[in-house]
């Protein structure tokens, strides 16, 4: 029987600083293929290559991975400052209204990091430049030295709203991740509930409000060590049992919800 394909969405690259390429890390592929129990296809997030409704038919969940460029800040109404860093406009033409469509079908999605970002904007919320200069945050991004264990490793503690999805999800209402971010939730969007915060409050977990499908997301990245990490592991399961459960349903019950 085949697998059920989960779009994992790629970040435009440049292999060599002149070759262009659209990539995806390989912990991503094994997450979705090795513990989600779903086929990685990688999607090139370019509107002129592929369009929203044509990945809606082709898979049956979406990976909305972390990468280095940020959502435009026109994407909720701000200026663009040196603070938000580089930008890929044209993965926020595919992700943006990509999330939206999906929380309207109940297509399920998975968000990490950037992801997670991508969920809040594309659902009217705002997000800071910079957390580390906020009064009270620490710094929330990848140690620039070390090897890539090191910048991966578990930094801080997350604490779940007690019996809540995440609660519910994890069995437990703390526990620890990595941190490789530098932007952060400032304002939720109307149906975003933040369902976990950092030990300096940063928002680190969430989901749509009444959505009729999976719509989780979080700030860390869970596809490090996925098939091994207690808190990774449980994320990635209940994901893959959300897109088999799609996959499953009758395309006339697609129709009906799209």
């Amino acid at each position: 029987m085949a697998r059920p394909i989960v779009g994992i969405i790629g970040n435009a690259h440049l292999i060599n600083d002149q070759y262009p390429a659209h990539a995806g890390g390989t912990m991503n592929s094994q997450a979705v293929a090795e513990v989600a129990g779903a086929m990685p296809l990688l999607v090139p997030a370019d509107p002129r290559l592929v369009s929203v409704d044509e990945l809606l038919e082709t898979c049956a969940g979406f990976l909305l991975t972390g990468g280095r460029p940020n959502v435009h800040p026109e994407e909720y109404g701000e200026e663009a400052t040196e603070a938000h860093g580089t930008f890929d406009r044209a993965r926020d033409a595919i992700t943006l209204p990509l999330v939206r469509a999906c929380v309207t079908r109940g297509q399920p999605f998975l968000g990490v990091c950037r992801g997670f970002q991508e969920v809040n904007v594309a659902m009217g919320g705002t997000l800071y430049p910079e957390i580390r200069d906020l009064p009270g945050r620490m710094n929330h991004r990848m140690p620039p030295d070390g090897t890539l264990e090191e910048k991966f490793e578990l930094r801080h503690r997350v604490h779940f709203a007690p019996g809540g999805v995440f609660h519910r999800l994890m069995g437990a209402e703390e526990v620890v991740t990595n941190s490789l971010h530098g932007q952060g939730v400032k304002a939720p969007g109307p149906r975003v509930e933040i369902d976990g915060w950092a030990e300096d409050g940063t928002p680190e977990a969430l989901y749509v409000r009444d959505a009729p499908g999976f719509t989780l997301a979080v700030q860390w990245h869970p596809e490090w060590n996925a098939g091994s990490d207690p808190v990774s592991r449980p994320l990635f399961e209940a994901f893959g049992r959300a897109v088999a459960e799609w996959a499953a349903c009758p395309r006339s019950r697609h129709l009906k919800t799209a």
